[in-house]
């Protein structure tokens, strides 16, 4: 019997209180479980399931051992992750070192990036997928990586 693992896809814009909480949108919830771990990433804040977490922690733990990763990273990385669990109303609470990490304001925008969500501020979230929207010959498109993955 093949086990499920999560798939976090889809984007949902939502709002963050002056207390730092948010609703994380259903879907995600539903890939989430019970309770799952909030963390730095990318310019934004990044939300895996438990197991998803501990398998990044534990990827970041060899990279620092093999010496292609700076013990800081990892010692940040855990410092400022916590573990959220969403209340009756679907609510998180992310903590204001994670909030001023991502540049989080009253707007948010979740999305699915397979493995994580990704929480992001609105404006940064806007800036990176507005030029992907816009079809050129010097951007790179989904469809270009899968002409080159052969998918």
């Amino acid at each position: 019997m093949a086990t499920t693992r999560p798939r976090f896809v889809g984007t949902h814009e939502h709002g963050l209180d002056d207390k730092g909480r948010m609703v994380l949108p259903a879907k995600i919830r539903a890939q989430l479980g019970e309770s799952g771990m909030v963390g730095m990433a990318d310019g934004c804040l990044g939300l895996w399931t438990i197991d998803g977490f501990d398998d990044i922690a534990d990827r970041l733990s060899v990279a620092v051992g093999e010496g292609t990763a700076d013990g800081t990273v990892l010692r940040t990385f855990m410092a400022f992750a916590a573990e959220v669990t969403p209340d009756q109303q679907g609510r998180v609470v992310i903590p204001q070192v994670l909030r001023d990490y991502a540049g989080l304001g009253s707007d948010v925008v979740v999305n699915g990036r397979r493995d994580r969500a990704e929480i992001w501020a609105k404006a940064r979230w806007d800036a990176l997928v507005e030029p992907m929207t816009i079809v050129s010959a010097e951007s790179s498109t989904v469809s270009d990586a899968f002409a080159a993955l052969r998918l």
